[in-house]
Formats: structure tokens, C-alpha cells, sequence
């Protein structure tokens, strides 16, 4: 590598860790807001917010990391063209096609960056997610056994409790059941305890008693026990694990697309082969913006005043292609073995550059004034 590719090589990395990340610290901020509220909400420590934010990371850079190459090409080519040096190195002898090539560089890294995440980091981190938000949600005693208030942990159930014993004893305990539409239950007892249940938890409660009112006849029964077991299951709604998310399943087995897997996730074959070869096609495209930028500015001349008409079409190029990005993901979705349209956005991309390098290359006519 020549000097010159590892000094703009040098600068576009730098600019590239700044853009990127300013971007993700603006998309995790989004981000943590809702999962603050979320988590916080349920009774959860500022530890698991914690562990979850770092879990939802590695998504976020993935996002990030085209247009945090974009970004970081434009404003560095800018800069050089401002100060000369590229004007400079034209001038020497080097084309466009040469110029771009510590940009090619770049690209190529930011690329094998995005590989690693989308096809290792990513899924890891959404099998974790997935296994901590079921364990979560199976917290019965953090989301809804909190002393001293009424809780509604569903339609039609009120809850109370006078306190929780450092040992996990419930003192006290009042639950009212509303949500038959012929009779009202109110069950009430000294001490309860939690048990684990095959599908939620069961409460066991002692020394308490079990009144029904008829709603109807206005009846009413009371029934006094040493002991009771309530099966929570219907009581308080329990999220399971439900099916396995297609971005923690492994690349290779959703470009296969078996129907072991479409079986285990609940996703048709054009679903799984999307997801698959987008995590293929998806790095190619900071290749292709870098590129983009860098041959758009590579149409303009010096200016002391900026290239701000041609950052307007590097722009404009990018959100083109983004949105071809986006056809072609709705386009592998609607049937089977469709899934090469998700190529097409950064391969386009990367052939427009092509494209405008050859154009800004080419000798250019001057005026000539009588």
C-alpha cells in the first residue's frame, strides 16, 4: 500500500469512528428510552436495562455502519478537495479509478466489520435477548408482587399485599377475580408462597379463606381453608418463549431454508432466505455508499466554497439506492427463490460509482472566449 492510500486510508477510519459513533450513541438513545420504560416498569434493576442495552448494541452498529462510511467519505474527500491534495494528486498523474482505491479499502473494511456482526454478533446477541426477555417474563415476583399497592396484572384481577417477607413469604394477601360474568371470587390469606408450575406459578395460600358472590341470585358462599393452591396460569398472563426469532438463527441455516427450521420459527421459506442472504448482501452496501460518495465529489473542481452540489447528489444516490435496497427486500418476501433481488441495491450502487469515476476522468472542455 502507498503512502497516499494509508494516509487517506488513515483518515477516513478516524472520521469513520466518529460518525459511527455519534450515530449509534443517537440510536441506542432511542432505543434505551423505551426499553427504560419497559423494564424499569415491570421491577426490573438497572442492571438488567444494563445487560439489555449492551445486548442491543450490536444491531445498532449494524445499522449504522453504511452510513457512518458515507458520511466519513464525503467529509473527507471535501476536506481534501478544499485544501487541494486531491487536486494535487490529479495533477501528478492519478486517476479516479487510482484515487478510489484506498477508498475501495475502506469500503472492504467496513464491510468485513458488518460480516462479523451481522452474521456471528448479531444473532449471538439476539439468542440471548431472546432467552432473557423469556426469563423476564416469567418473573412473576418482579413484575407483579410489589408490597403495599393494588396491582391489575390483568383485566378483571386486582392484587394486594401487605408485605413480602425477606424470605419471599407473602403476608397478607387479597385477590379479587371479576372476570366471570356470573359470579365475583375474593379470595383472601395470612401468608402465600410461589411454587413453580409446568406452565406459570402457582400460588399456595394458608390460613385464608374463599368468598363467591352469585351475581344473579345474590348469594354468596365463604369457604375457609388451612391451606390452597390457585393456579396462576389464568390469573396472570405469562409470556412464553414463543417461536425462535429469524435473527438468532445461524446465516447457513436460513439460506437452506429446511423445514426443521421453517417449523421451529413459524416463517415461510421466502422469509428465511431474505433474512439469509440480506445478512450476505447487507455489508456490500457500505462498499457501495463509500464509493458513491467518493465518485460524486469526483465530479466537481476546486472550490474554496465546498462541493455542496455534488454532496446533494451523493445524497441523492443514497437514498435511491436505500430505496432499492428496500424493493428488493419486499421483493424476495413475496415468493420463493426470489431472495437475488436483495443483490441488487448494493451491486447497482457499486456500478453507478463505476459509472461516475469513469465520467470525472474524462478530459474536460474548457470555454473558450473570443
Amino acid at each position: 500500500m502507498s503512502r497516499f492510500d494509508r494516509y487517506l486510508l488513515s483518515q477516513l477510519l478516524s472520521l469513520f469512528g466518529f460518525f459511527a459513533l455519534v450515530l449509534v450513541a443517537v440510536y441506542w438513545v432511542n432505543r434505551a428510552v423505551g426499553l427504560f420504560d419497559q423494564l424499569i416498569g415491570d421491577g426490573q434493576s438497572a442492571l438488567v436495562f444494563l445487560e439489555f442495552s449492551i445486548l442491543t448494541l450490536p444491531n445498532a452498529i449494524r445499522l449504522v455502519l453504511p452510513v457512518a462510511a458515507f458520511a466519513a467519505t464525503v467529509y473527507v474527500v471535501n476536506r481534501l478537495m478544499q485544501e487541494s491534495e486531491l487536486v494535487v494528486m490529479q495533477a501528478t498523474g492519478f486517476s479516479a479509478f487510482r484515487l478510489a482505491r484506498p477508498v475501495l479499502y475502506f469500503g472492504l473494511t467496513v464491510m468485513v466489520m458488518q460480516l462479523v456482526l451481522t452474521n456471528v454478533l448479531v444473532p449471538a446477541s439476539q439468542r440471548i435477548l431472546s432467552e432473557r426477555s423469556a426469563e423476564i417474563s416469567e418473573n412473576i415476583t418482579a413484575r407483579f408482587l410489589n408490597a403495599g399497592q393494588f396491582m391489575h396484572p390483568s383485566k378483571g384481577i386486582t392484587l394486594y399485599i401487605r408485605e413480602i417477607s425477606p424470605t419471599g413469604e407473602i403476608l397478607d394477601l387479597f385477590l379479587a377475580d371479576e372476570r366471570s360474568e356470573t359470579e365475583r371470587a375474593v379470595h383472601t390469606a395470612r401468608k402465600a408462597f410461589l411454587v413453580r408450575g409446568e406452565v406459570a406459578p402457582k400460588l399456595v395460600m394458608v390460613d385464608g379463606s374463599t368468598q363467591r358472590l352469585n351475581r344473579a341470585s345474590g348469594r354468596m358462599t365463604v369457604t375457609r381453608f388451612s391451606d390452597f393452591t390457585l393456579d396462576l396460569a389464568g390469573l396472570i398472563s405469562v409470556g412464553g418463549t414463543g417461536p425462535l426469532a429469524l435473527n438468532a438463527l445461524p446465516t447457513p441455516v436460513l439460506i437452506t431454508a429446511s423445514p426443521e427450521a421453517a417449523a421451529v420459527t413459524g416463517a415461510s421459506v421466502a422469509q428465511m432466505q431474505e433474512e439469509g442472504h440480506s445478512r450476505l448482501a447487507g455489508p456490500l452496501l457500505a462498499v457501495a455508499a463509500a464509493l458513491i460518495g467518493f465518485a460524486a465529489l469526483m465530479q466537481g473542481s476546486f472550490s474554496r466554497f465546498g462541493l455542496w452540489r455534488q454532496m446533494a447528489v451523493a445524497v441523492g444516490l443514497l437514498i435511491a439506492m436505500q430505496l432499492v435496497w428496500t424493493w428488493g427486500g419486499a421483493t424476495a418476501l413475496e415468493r420463493d427463490g426470489a431472495w437475488p433481488a436483495v443483490y441488487l441495491a448494493p451491486v447497482a450502487g457499486i456500478l453507478v460509482a463505476g459509472a461516475m469515476l469513469w465520467w470525472a476522468q474524462r478530459p474536460r472542455q474548457r470555454r473558450v472566449f473570443a
